[in-house]
C-alpha cells in the first residue's frame, strides 16, 4: 500500500479536479454578471440618445428649410413665375436644404437682346406656370422661376450656359442630370411638351389650361363671310368655280405648306429662329436633321415654289406654239430657276444631313 503524501506535497500538487471546476464556474458567473451589469447601464443611455430631441444644427436646418419654402410659397402666390437674380438662385435653388423641385427658365427678355424666341417661350412658360398655380393639386413640391441674363449673368457663367432660352429642372437632392435639361431644339417649347417633361422628371402631372383665344374663330368667320359675299356678288356667273388654274394654284399652296414642315411646326411649336446671346448671330436653319425652325420652313416653301415655277416654265416652253425666240427665253429662265434653287435646297439638305452624299 502506498504511503500517504505529506501536507506540503498535497499543497504543491494543487487543488483537486473538483475544486478547479468550481473555480471556473465562479469565474464564468462573475463575467456574465459583469456583462449584464454593463448592458443594464448602456441600455438607458441608448434609449436616451434615441429619444433625445434633435440637435441644434438639425433644428437650424429644419428652420432654414421651412423659411425657404414659406418664402417661395409667398412669391408663388403673388406671381406664378418667380424672378430670380444670382443671389436668390444660389440660395433657393442651389444651396441645401431643399425638399422641393425648381424648374428654371434661363432667358434674355430685355428689348436690347432682340430675342423673339425668348418672348415666345416665356408666353408658353407663363401658361404652364399658371396652370400649375391654379390647379387643385398645387403644392410646395414644385416651383417655377426665371433667370434673365441681364439680372443673373453670373448664373449663366456658373452653369457654362451660352444660349437662351434654356429650361432646367433642379431636383430636391443631388445635382441635375442630363435629362433635367429640356431638349428645346428637338421638342419645341409648347406648354404641353414642357408639362410632359416635368411629369417625367418629378411625377407631377400638370394639366395645361390656356386662356381663351378667339382669333382663330374670328379669322374663320371672316373667311366664310368673304367667300359667301363673293359668291353672292357673282351669283349670276359662277364659272370661276370651275377654273382649273385657280384650283391648281390653291392645291399647290397646300402642297407647299405641307412639304415645308408647317404641320411639324404646328405640333412641335419650334422657335422662329435662334440667336446666340454671346455674339448675336441669328440662325435660320437648324443644324440637326431632327429639328427645324419656323423660318427654315418658310425658306423651304419659297425654294419649292421657285423650283415648281421653273418646271412650269420649262413645260410651257416645250408645249407652246408661239415664237421660237420667246420660247427659248422661257426655257432658259425656267432652267435657271430649277438649277439655282434646287442647288440651294440641296446645300441646306447637306448641312442638316452631315453624312450626305451617302456612300455605298
Amino acid at each position: 500500500m502506498a504511503a500517504p503524501r505529506s501536507e506540503a506535497a498535497a499543497v504543491a500538487a494543487g487543488p483537486s479536479p473538483r475544486g478547479g471546476s468550481t473555480t471556473r464556474h465562479r469565474r464564468d458567473r462573475w463575467r456574465w454578471g459583469l456583462a449584464g451589469a454593463s448592458c443594464a447601464l448602456l441600455l438607458p443611455l441608448l434609449l436616451l440618445l434615441l429619444c433625445a430631441p434633435p440637435s441644434v444644427a438639425q433644428k437650424k436646418k429644419e428652420n432654414l428649410l421651412a423659411e425657404k419654402v414659406e418664402q417661395l410659397m409667398d412669391w408663388s402666390v403673388r406671381r406664378s413665375v418667380i424672378r430670380m437674380n444670382g443671389d436668390k438662385f444660389r440660395r433657393f435653388v442651389k444651396a441645401p436644404p431643399r425638399n422641393y423641385s425648381v424648374v428654371v427658365m434661363f432667358t434674355a427678355l430685355q428689348p436690347q437682346r432682340q430675342c423673339s424666341v425668348c418672348r415666345q417661350a416665356n408666353e408658353e412658360y407663363q401658361v404652364l406656370a399658371n396652370s400649375w398655380r391654379y390647379s387643385s393639386v398645387f403644392s410646395n413640391k414644385l416651383f417655377f422661376s426665371v433667370v434673365d441674363y441681364d439680372e443673373g449673368a453670373d448664373v449663366f457663367q456658373q452653369l457654362n450656359m451660352n444660349s437662351a432660352p434654356t429650361f432646367m429642372h433642379f431636383p430636391p437632392k443631388g445635382k441635375p442630370k442630363r435629362a433635367d435639361t429640356f431638349d428645346l431644339q428637338r421638342i419645341g417649347f409648347a406648354a404641353e411638351q414642357l408639362a410632359k417633361w416635368i411629369a417625367d422628371r418629378t411625377d407631377v402631372h400638370i394639366r395645361v389650361f390656356r386662356p381663351p383665344n378667339y382669333s382663330g374663330t374670328i379669322a374663320l368667320a371672316l373667311l366664310i363671310s368673304l367667300v359667301g359675299g363673293l359668291l353672292y356678288l357673282r351669283r349670276n356667273n359662277l364659272e370661276f368655280i370651275y377654273n382649273k388654274t385657280g384650283w391648281a394654284m390653291a392645291s399647290l399652296c397646300v402642297v407647299f405648306a405641307m412639304t415645308s414642315g408647317q404641320m411639324w411646326n404646328h405640333i412641335r411649336g419650334p422657335p422662329y429662329a435662334h440667336k446666340n446671346p454671346q455674339n448675336g448671330q441669328v440662325s435660320y436653319i437648324h443644324g440637326s436633321s431632327q429639328a427645324q425652325f419656323v423660318a427654315e420652313s418658310h425658306i423651304i416653301l419659297l425654294l419649292n415654289a421657285a423650283i415648281t415655277m421653273g418646271m412650269v416654265l420649262l413645260n410651257e416652253a416645250a408645249t407652246s406654239k408661239g415664237d421660237v425666240g420667246k420660247r427659248r427665253i422661257i426655257c432658259l429662265v425656267g432652267l435657271g430657276l430649277v438649277v439655282f434653287f434646287f442647288s440651294f435646297l440641296l446645300s441646306i439638305f447637306r448641312s442638316k444631313y452631315h453624312g450626305y452624299p451617302y456612300s455605298a
